[in-house]
């Protein structure tokens, strides 16, 4: 499976609009995940409830989700630079309404800005890279990419914390708007013109999966996320309950689990280069494992840590695997495949979530770290499964 289409890249490699792109990740996510560590200041400041609060998020989720399904169909219409360029632009416009909302309106109004934007721009992440680099390079550019998003995953709650002590909730959400006019000034020099593929098929997201190769693997992926993010999404109540770290405790454990994820996304492409589908059935085998390591030895803290720090350097890594499978496999048809791939991990992530919270509830955190495990256990054989559908499909 080769990557072509990549008409600006032919000539030239545009490495300074990956890195500005990464930054503009990065400010994406910090925007996204901001709210968590500042529902209590947002919600006395708007007489509101935390819960109320929290749905700044889960709105932002939402439109990512709707933003993802369609964008396909707008990048037909608008050129690729003027629309990363005006999704910038709107996280921007976000960040402004946000830090100056009056009420519980006018902050929902800013949140599904930013969704928008994430939505939009993570779907047309891997069909950007492989128009700005050579198809050698794409798993790197893209890791690139994501780097900007386990940087962010490192910083935003802690920094959004801490600013909200010293200058406010708004404050602290107006300090990433700086960080997007940056990205947004260097993309529009960094950038080349990148227009329309003539060569794309144009199809819808749906009719993609109508491949049989195409249709597991994106199932795989939804499957990874899912069994993810019902273990990742309780890892504080289960470490205060079970491994009973303090605060300071806390925050140091969960920095150690994203500045392994940034590790992991430095190094994962070289083994992609080796063998992705090898890649891609590893990774959530040995997250598995993990999980169920982690059910046997919770109460030790030494271990804990070791653990969720691989859980961090293997989780944060996948994506770009995944985003490195999907371009290579959907050369022709990128935006549409990023699109889907995007509705799909949004979807996952909820559901993960949900699912996890009902048995972490009802059942303690072995029987959601066990269906965790299942769950990746599955994604790992979906790969298998994608890896042998893409040989048959080749003759």
């Amino acid at each position: 499976m080769s990557i072509s289409l990549r008409s600006p890249a032919d000539s030239h490699q545009f490495w300074s609009a990956v890195f500005a792109m990464s930054l503009a990740a990065f400010a994406l996510v910090a925007s996204e995940f901001m709210p968590v560590s500042l529902l209590t200041p947002i919600a006395t400041d708007l007489g509101i409830s935390e819960g109320q609060a929290g749905q700044a998020i889960s709105i932002s989720g939402a439109f990512a989700l709707l933003t993802s399904l369609f964008i396909a169909t707008i990048s037909e219409k608008i050129e690729r630079k003027v629309l990363l360029l005006s999704l910038t632009l709107l996280m921007i416009a976000s960040g402004t309404i946000v830090t100056l909302a009056p009420n519980y309106l006018v902050l929902m109004i800013g949140r599904a800005f930013i969704g928008i934007a994430i939505g939009g721009f993570w779907s047309l992440s891997a069909a950007t890279a492989m128009q700005l680099v050579a198809s050698v390079h794409v798993p790197r550019a893209l890791a690139i990419l994501n780097g900007g998003n386990a940087l962010a995953s490192v910083l935003a709650a802690p920094i959004g914390s801490f600013l909200g002590g010293i200058i406010g909730w708004r404050g602290a959400f107006f300090c990433v708007v700086p960080v997007a006019a940056i990205a947004l000034v260097w993309m529009l020099t960094s950038l080349p013109q990148m227009p329309q593929n003539d060569k794309s098929s144009k199809v819808s997201v749906l009719k993609l999966i109508k491949s049989p190769a195409i249709a597991v693997g994106m199932l795989a992926v939804s499957v990874f996320f899912m069994g993810q993010f019902t273990l990742f999404t309780y890892l504080r109540p289960f470490l205060e309950t079970v491994t009973k770290v303090n605060v300071s405790t806390l925050s140091l454990m969960l920095f150690i689990i994203g500045a392994a994820g940034f590790i992991g996304t430095i190094f994962i492409g070289r083994f992609i280069n080796k063998g992705i589908y090898q890649t891609l059935a590893t990774i959530p085998a040995l997250m598995a494992i993990i999980a169920i390591v982690l059910i046997l030895s919770g109460e030790s803290l030494v271990s804990t840590t070791l653990l969720l720090g691989l859980w961090g350097l293997f989780a944060t890594a996948a994506p770009v695997g995944w985003w490195t499978w999907m371009a290579k496999s959907l050369p022709n048809n990128a935006e549409a495949g990023g699109g889907l791939m995007v509705a799909l991990i949004q979807l996952s992530i909820t559901l993960g979530a949900t699912v996890g919270g009902v048995l972490f509830d009802s059942n303690g955190y072995q029987v959601t770290f066990g269906t965790s495990a299942i769950l990746l256990l599955l994604a790992s054989g979906l790969a298998i499964f994608t890896a042998i559908l893409t040989k048959n499909s080749k003759g």
